[in-house]
């Protein structure tokens, strides 16, 4: 049965504190731990820290108003060096650790692994299961034919963001050539087929000007693919890259001049407004579940206070995770509700939950695990009352999808315990 949790944020209603609890007599009162499964050294090493950040921050939040039946988040931080088997390893070191839930979600490569290995796990250990909580991976395959019961996608999948990104472009009458770039694995490969069939269903005079997937985390100069790029005649890009290998790019279309328009899946943040600057305003798209102006043009007062209270913790970085901010919050709410931190009543309890996050409704698809939720396609803008990344520019809503929209079919057959 659907649940919705109302989270009334720092007004001291955090989430669901009205739900029934039911608790042991013996029930813990050590830290409900959370393994974060990230690169933190390496090239990816900006987007783990932050991302680390936002975990921090959102249990804080929580623990500030009591935490969990009693109990503190407490986030626990492994670097993968954005490895998949080095994942899989921390993984096991997690579950020898007795640690309840992993979350992760740069490279949907490194989520696969994970899921498998989660799944292989609660297979033979059933004393000792353990959840995936997934922020950013956005394989369709991992909520269709690698659907596991014991994983929960909060982002938005590939499919459902180039649906809704791929409308808005075959509306945008002056899209004749779009270039392909993207990194060379599973996200990649996805974006590259997604984004030439729906272009090719929605707007078949759209010609597909190029098409070129990179090595993923190893390129340091990025004008040969600028210069591709040019030479091709493209008015339009689109990219999934994320990191570095985003950052880059923009930054050497920037040196090089080139005059496209970016639509992209993480423009928003982690060096790349920096690194595109002015160049960006009007040309610099991104999809998002949320992104900071949205707070002005919804009035979301509480969130916004979040999000500045963040700023003024880390001034480096950005709010950018919104899906963050529901996942911990709808873990909360799952676990209150089982009355334990044991993989399938917590699982049970997550899915088909509804949650009343600060931009509307979500919902975690009960059939897939995946979010349901609604979307923003924005514009890098100089009138945006929040800077992006200290660039001097923001971000401007030209499309908000709503949840139910924002949503594709799924073939998933998932096997439940």
């Amino acid at each position: 049965m659907a649940r919705r949790n109302k989270p009334g944020f720092l007004a001291g209603a955090l989430l669901a504190l009205s739900l029934p609890i039911t608790v042991n007599a013996q029930q813990s009162t050590d830290p409900i731990r959370i393994a974060y499964i990230e690169p933190l050294s390496g090239a990816f090493a900006n987007v783990g820290d932050a991302g680390l950040k936002h975990f921090r921050f959102a249990a804080d939040m929580i623990n500030q108003q009591g935490g969990v039946m009693g109990r503190k988040f407490e986030i626990v931080p492994m670097d993968n060096k954005q490895s998949a088997s080095e994942s899989t390893q921390l993984l096991q070191r997690a579950i020898d650790d007795d640690i309840p839930f992993v979350t992760q979600g740069n490279g949907s490569n490194v989520a696969g692994a994970l899921v498998q290995a989660v799944d292989r796990n609660n297979r033979r250990n059933e004393d000792n299961r353990i959840l995936f909580l997934n922020y950013a991976a956005v394989d369709p395959a991992l909520t269709n034919d690698q659907c596991s019961f014991y994983h929960f996608r909060f982002d938005a999948s590939s499919d459902i963001k180039l649906e809704a990104l791929t409308n808005y472009m075959a509306e945008q009458e002056g899209i004749k050539k779009v270039f392909l770039i993207n990194q060379d694995y599973s996200h990649g490969h996805v974006i590259s087929e997604l984004a030439k069939k729906m272009l090719n269903e929605k707007r078949p005079d759209i010609e597909i000007a190029g098409d070129v997937l990179h090595p993923i985390g190893q390129v340091r100069d990025f004008s040969p693919y600028v210069a591709r790029i040019k030479q091709s005649g493209a008015d339009s890009v689109i990219t999934g890259n994320w990191g570095n290998d985003l950052s880059l790019l923009v930054r050497a279309a920037d040196n090089a001049g080139l005059d496209v328009d970016f639509y992209t899946y993480y423009g928003g943040g982690l060096g790349t407004p920096a690194a595109v600057g002015e160049r960006g305003e009007d040309s610099l798209h991104q999809i998002t579940t949320w992104h900071a102006d949205v707070n002005v043009d919804e009035n979301l007062t509480d969130y916004e206070k979040w999000f500045t209270d963040f700023k003024q913790r880390y001034p480096e970085i950005d709010w950018y995770y919104h899906q963050i901010y529901n996942q911990m919050f709808m873990l909360k709410a799952a676990i209150e509700e089982a009355g334990t931190t044991d993989a399938v009543p917590v699982a049970k309890a997550l899915e088909g939950m509804t949650f009343d996050s600060p931009t509307g409704t979500v919902t975690l698809r009960e059939k897939d695990h995946q979010m349901i939720q609604p979307m923003y396609i924005s514009v890098m803008d100089s009138d945006a009352k929040y800077d992006a990344d200290n660039s001097g520019l923001g971000f401007r809503t030209v499309a908000k999808i709503p949840a139910e929209e924002a949503t594709v079919p799924t073939t998933c057959e998932m096997q439940r315990p």
